[in-house]
């Protein structure tokens, strides 16, 4: 049996992935302290976004950014994959829930190129350009 769709674009490629509303966003922006929500709520993109970012802000070595980043970047992977993605295909910056998993990924990608990881930074940001256009001229354009 033949799962094609009359009129359906065979070369379109998968659909885009929208994940679901993080709770962790709204305690970040009532300002608690990434590191708390971070605490409670460890699967939470947004937190370890806030959390690399906050790092980075403050100066903080480049390997601590580094591993922060990764964590929320393994975390997001995760959460992505129970909500269809397939490895590959649009995560838009438009929908906002996808913001902790695309700055993680900026993050990251900004991190292994002041260590000097060079193949990373070039995965990393090749990554968010597929993913999202528009995430990588806000982050890294």
């Amino acid at each position: 049996m033949s799962s094609f769709t009359p009129g359906a674009d065979l070369m379109a490629g998968p659909p885009p992935t929208h994940l679901p509303e993080d709770p962790a966003a709204a305690e970040l922006a009532d300002g608690v302290a990434p590191v708390d929500v971070v605490r409670r709520a460890p699967a939470s993109p947004f937190a370890w976004a806030a959390l690399a970012q906050q790092a980075r802000d403050e100066g903080a070595d480049d390997v601590t950014v580094y591993a922060y980043a990764r964590v929320g970047y393994h975390r997001s992977l995760d959460m992505l994959r129970r909500n269809g993605w397939k490895g590959h295909g649009p995560v838009p910056w438009e929908h906002e829930p996808n913001r902790g998993f695309l700055r993680c990924l900026a993050l990251l990608a900004l991190a292994a190129r002041a260590i000097g990881e060079a193949p990373e930074w070039e995965r990393c940001s090749e990554f968010l350009r597929d993913s999202s256009p528009t995430a990588y001229a806000e982050l890294l354009g």
